[in-house]
């Protein structure tokens, strides 16, 4: 459930999207339903949006992210658990631990309509300052720029990632054959061309991102022999890779040069996390 920003999309949501879902769910015989937020404004949404289905005659328990939030809304039967955003049921890859999050959200239903908030007792620490130890491939051609060979070097891992999970999330814009040509885009744009000279929307430079740090998380994951702590591979991307070093160099450009007053925060954001603004990339140290 994606996040509501403005005081119109909360309307339409209240007055149209909301009861229209409650409609489409009864229609399919659902009569109870559990929302799972990714980031702050979501868990607004979802909590909204409980309280929209509720009304509408579907029992809802809505998962959030946070505790003050969760307080201020008042949704009938709320589920608050202390995560790293973007993980709402806990552990990646631990199926057991996920159902203690989901057996404590479905226990909720025992619950009369409320509001109801109760806080999961666990708390996993986010680890946003602690990359992953993931060893990086030598330089090979040293003609290439070190970011572009360093992703070169990386696409056997995504290869084995990709046959191991059997899929990927990048392919939004670009696909893993053209992940050093994205690359080099956000190579020109640290070094001070204008980003609407390499990219033809603000959409097509966020997806591009995304496909990047995609990339290069999903390599990672085959080169670990564990399931990485929460947003561990981010920072391993960030502060220990050349790519990283040339996202946060592109950032900052964008910054300086005025640039970012023309882009929205999302976009800002899948450049460079708020978790990550003030890192210091170690490649190449």
């Amino acid at each position: 459930m994606g996040a509501l920003r403005g005081t119109h999309e909360l309307s339409t949501l209240m007055m149209d999207s909301g009861p229209r879902a409650a409609k489409l769910l009864r229609e399919d015989g659902v009569d109870a339903v559990v929302i799972s937020p990714s980031c702050p404004a979501c868990s607004r949404t979802v909590l909204i949006l409980g309280g929209i289905l509720e009304a509408q005659g579907l029992a809802t328990v809505a998962l959030a992210s946070n505790l003050e939030i969760a307080k201020r809304a008042k949704a009938p039967r709320a589920l608050y658990c202390d995560f790293p955003l973007g993980r709402p049921f806990g552990r990646p890859k631990d199926p057991a631990y996920q159902h203690r999050v989901l057996k404590a959200a479905f226990d909720l239903f025992e619950r009369p309509a409320g509001p109801v908030l109760e806080i999961f007792p666990d708390v996993i620490k986010d680890e946003a300052d602690h990359p992953i130890a993931c060893p990086l491939p030598p330089r090979f051609d040293p003609a290439l720029p070190p970011s572009v060979d360093e992703a070169r070097g990386l696409r056997s891992a995504w290869d084995r990632a990709r046959a191991r999970n059997g899929g990927t999330d990048v392919g939004l814009r670009v696909g893993p054959d053209r992940i050093p040509e994205a690359i080099s885009a956000f190579i020109q744009i640290a070094k001070g061309i204008p980003w609407k000279e390499l990219f033809a929307s603000e959409e097509a430079m966020l997806e591009t991102a995304k496909d990047i740090r995609n990339y290069y998380e999903e390599a990672a994951a085959a080169l670990v022999d564990h399931v990485p702590a929460a947003r561990a591979a981010e920072a391993w991307f960030y502060r220990r890779t050349h790519t990283g070093r040339v996202f946060l160099d592109t950032f900052r450009q964008l910054r300086e040069s005025g640039q970012e007053k023309e882009m929205s925060m999302v976009a800002l954001n899948y450049i460079v996390p708020a978790s990550q603004e003030g890192a210091d990339s170690e490649a190449g140290a």
